[in-house]
């Protein structure tokens, strides 16, 4: 049995994501709670002293719980929101008790993240483009923040859901980027685009669609250099991928995913909007979660930013990249 073999299972009709046996959904859901225990404990500890002791909610409760929040990354703008809210609802109530207070944060955020329109999905696929496929995946983000990781195992999942992938090694600033994509693509047997350390990236985009297409491929995913030395040089840069992209495939790339590293609290806010000033990005994964106790930081980047949240990464195995659904995740922060 291959290396990828024995997630074979996981990745077709009776996967983890797709809700197969109750077994499965419960594995899954102690994957993210143990994914998110540093940030879970990091906020449940913070309140749970906010309120002990405390038979109703008052104004010195709410600051508590404003700092926790903030302390976990949620950012001031996002928390202000929540205590807003949670200030709303405690004036109405008149005599909330503090025990209702960890289902009242958690009310709000999760309505947070419903208004701010990301979306749950039971499944990462792309759609069926028909003869006019491939869809083109263009990933982005600085090194180090599990970009290639990511592209590995978006593309094992879409191969066991039955998609032919190409990858594009277009990252050719660093050979180390190189290298590993290469890496993946022989692990989860698909063919790889690359060309030598600082070879043109556009050239590379432009070979790995030229090929997808030639292939009949379904799905062509493109790594870019992970670096924001200078804005509008990455602006150049991922503006010509595009326009060469464009000249096989009028309508691609159908996606830019960002990659950003939760780890690393605010600055992960910041990278995005560096990227988001240079390329149009649709759609945002979060990794390293597992690491860190910041995970409040995906509410944050939700809420300011709008972009949907395909993917967290918590923890290294395959099915540790899973699918961010806004509801399982609000509650695992509060396990």
């Amino acid at each position: 049995m291959g290396f990828f073999d024995k997630f074979k299972k996981t990745f077709t009709g009776g996967d983890k994501d797709t809700g197969g046996s109750k077994e499965e959904a419960k594995e899954v859901k102690e994957d993210l709670n143990k994914g998110l225990e540093k940030s879970s404990r990091n906020i449940f500890d913070r309140i749970s002293k906010a309120v002990a002791g405390k038979s109703q909610v008052d104004i010195n409760i709410l600051d508590d719980i404003e700092e926790a929040l903030i302390s976990s990354d949620v950012s001031l703008d996002t928390t202000i929101k929540i205590i807003d809210r949670l200030e709303a609802r405690v004036a109405k109530d008149k005599y909330v008790n503090s025990n209702d207070v960890y289902v009242m944060v958690k009310e709000e955020m999760v309505q947070l993240l419903e208004e701010n329109n990301v979306p749950d999905a039971d499944w990462f696929d792309v759609p069926d483009l028909g003869p006019n496929k491939p869809y083109v995946l263009l990933v982005v983000g600085v090194n180090g923040v599990g970009k290639t990781t990511s592209i590995g195992k978006i593309s094992n999942r879409l191969k066991w859901r039955g998609k032919e992938v190409i990858l594009g090694a277009a990252d050719t600033f660093r050979a180390a980027a190189i290298e590993q994509l290469e890496v993946w693509a022989k692990r989860v047997d698909i063919p790889i685009v690359k060309k030598e350390q600082g070879s043109d990236p556009a050239a590379v985009a432009y070979e790995t669609v030229e090929k997808a297409v030639e292939g009949n491929f379904d799905v062509a995913i493109i790594d870019t250099a992970g670096r924001l030395h200078n804005k509008v040089n990455l602006m150049k840069e991922l503006s010509k991928i595009r326009r060469v992209v464009q000249k096989v495939i009028p309508d691609g790339p159908h996606e830019v995913m960002l990659v950003l590293d939760g780890s690393t609290g605010q600055n992960a806010i910041e990278q995005a909007k560096q990227f988001m000033a240079a390329t149009e990005v649709t759609s945002l994964t979060v990794t390293k979660l597992d690491g860190t106790a910041k995970g409040g930081v995906v509410i944050a980047i939700a809420d300011q930013f709008k972009i949907p949240i395909k993917f967290i990464g918590v923890g290294e195995k395959l099915q540790h990249l899973q699918v961010f659904n806004k509801a399982e995740f609000v509650d695992s922060l509060f396990q």
